[in-house]
C-alpha cells in the first residue's frame, strides 16, 4: 500500500496518508462487514460506511468510528471502567506502558479510551501477527494505530525481527513522542500469575546493547494494573489448561483465537479497573552497577512485577479465590454468605460451558478459582 520505503513499513500502523485507501478495501472486504455489522447497530451498515468514508487520518478513525463502538461495548459489558494514578505520566512526552494482559482485545482498547477521556494521546498497541488471522484484521489494526509483533519467525530470524521492533519502539517514543502499550510477556497469563518475560526486556534493550539500561531509561517505563471483576475466557482458559494437561503437544487453533476475541469482547466482565504504577527510571538508577546483563534485567523485571501487584484492584471473587485455593480464611472480611454463593453459582455456570472429552471438573474449578487469586498471592509476597 505505502510507497514509502522505511524500515518499518511491514510492521508500523498505516500512515494518515495510507488510512482512505485502507478504509476503502475493509469496506469492500464481505468478512469485515459480516463481523462488524452487527456491532454498529443501531447504525445500519450503509449509514456506518459512510462514517468510515470521513476518516482521513488514524485519530478520525479512533474518534468517528472505534470511540461510539467501544462506549457502547463498555456500557452493556461492564458495571463500570475506570482508572487511577494518572498523575503518574506526564502528557507531554512519550512512555512505554507495560501491563499485565487478560483480555487479547478489549486490554488495549480500553486502556486507550481511558487516556482519550483523560485528554491524553492514545497509545500504539503491540499486537502479535498470529491474531492477524484474515487479510481485514491486519488493515483494521494498523488503521487502529498497531504495529506487528512477528511471531512466526526461524530462531535464524528472530535478532533481526527484534532489533528492528526494538528500533521501531525506540524511535515512537523518542522521535516521534508517541506513546506505546506493550503486555508484559508473549500472550495472556492464562493463570493470572503475571511475571514480565526476561526476553521482552531483552528486545527493548537491543536498540542500545551497550547501555541496556539506558535503552530502557530512554522509554520512560511505566507499569500498568489491570484488574477485570470478571474474565469472559476463565472457561477457555480453563478448557486449555485441561487440553494441555492431557495432551502436552495440543495447540491453540485459529478458531480458538477467535471465539477468545468474540468472548472476551461481547460477554459481562463487571466492574474493570486500570491503575496505573510509578515510571520506573528513579528506581533504574538504582541497579548496581557490577551484576551481569541476566540479573540487571531479572532485576528490572521485578521492579515491573512489583508495580503491576501493588496496585491491582481487588474484588469480593478475588478475596474469596484466595481463601478458597489457600485453604484459610484470611479475607473473611471482604466477602460475605452472598458472595460465596454468587461465585459458586458462577464457577458451575462457567464450567458447564466447557464441552471437551474426559472432562476433568475438579481441575477445571481450581484453574479458575486460580485465576481469581493468584493476583492477591503475588499481591501479598510484595507487600
Amino acid at each position: 500500500m505505502s510507497t514509502n520505503n522505511d524500515i518499518f513499513n511491514d510492521i508500523r500502523p498505516y500512515l494518515d496518508s495510507e488510512v482512505p485507501d485502507a478504509i476503502a478495501q475493509l469496506i469492500a472486504d464481505k468478512n469485515f462487514r459480516m463481523v462488524v455489522e452487527p456491532l454498529v447497530k443501531p447504525h445500519t451498515w450503509e449509514q456506518f460506511s459512510a462514517l468510515l468514508m470521513q476518516c482521513k487520518s488514524k485519530d478520525d478513525f479512533q474518534n468517528i468510528a472505534v470511540y461510539p463502538i467501544m462506549r457502547r461495548l463498555i456500557n452493556k459489558t461492564t458495571t463500570e471502567m475506570n482508572g487511577s494514578n494518572w498523575e503518574n505520566i506526564d502528557k507531554s512526552k512519550g512512555r512505554l506502558f507495560i501491563s499485565n494482559h487478560r483480555d487479547i482485545v478489549l486490554d488495549a482498547a480500553f486502556f486507550n479510551m481511558l487516556l482519550f477521556d483523560n485528554d491524553s494521546g492514545t497509545t500504539e498497541i503491540a499486537i502479535g501477527d498470529n491474531l492477524l488471522i484474515y487479510p481485514w484484521i491486519e488493515k483494521l489494526v494498523r488503521i487502529n494505530k498497531s504495529f506487528i509483533v512477528k511471531r512466526g519467525v526461524s530462531v535464524r530470524q528472530m535478532l533481526e525481527v527484534s532489533g528492528q521492533l526494538s528500533n521501531y519502539i525506540n524511535n515512537t517514543i523518542n522521535v516521534r513522542n508517541q506513546s506505546i502499550w506493550l503486555a508484559q510477556r508473549e500472550g495472556r497469563a492464562k493463570d493470572s500469575n503475571d511475571k514480565t518475560q526476561i526476553s521482552l526486556l531483552k528486545m527493548l534493550t537491543l536498540s542500545n546493547r551497550a547501555n541496556p539500561v539506558d535503552a530502557l531509561k530512554q522509554l520512560n517505563i511505566t507499569p500498568l494494573a489491570i484488574s477485570y471483576e470478571y474474565d469472559p475466557c476463565d472457561f477457555l482458559k480453563a478448557k486449555e489448561f485441561q487440553l494441555k494437561r492431557d495432551n502436552p503437544d495440543h495447540k491453540k487453533s485459529q478458531a480458538d483465537d477467535i471465539e477468545n476475541m468474540y468472548t472476551g469482547m461481547v460477554e459481562y466482565k463487571g466492574r474493570v479497573h486500570f491503575k496505573l504504577g510509578n515510571p520506573i527510571n528513579s528506581q533504574l538508577l538504582d541497579i548496581p552497577s557490577e551484576i551481569g546483563r541476566g540479573e540487571m534485567l531479572q532485576y528490572i523485571a521485578d521492579i515491573i512485577d512489583e508495580e503491576i501487584y501493588l496496585n491491582y484492584t481487588f474484588y469480593p471473587i478475588n478475596y474469596l479465590a484466595y481463601d478458597i485455593m489457600t485453604g484459610s480464611k484470611s479475607f473473611t472480611s471482604e466477602y460475605n454468605d452472598e458472595d460465596k454463593l454468587k461465585f459458586e453459582s458462577y464457577l458451575n455456570s462457567q464450567i458447564a460451558k466447557i464441552n471437551i472429552p474426559n472432562k476433568d471438573v475438579d481441575f477445571l474449578r481450581t484453574k479458575i478459582i486460580e485465576m481469581y487469586g493468584n493476583t492477591v498471592k503475588n499481591y501479598i509476597n510484595v507487600k
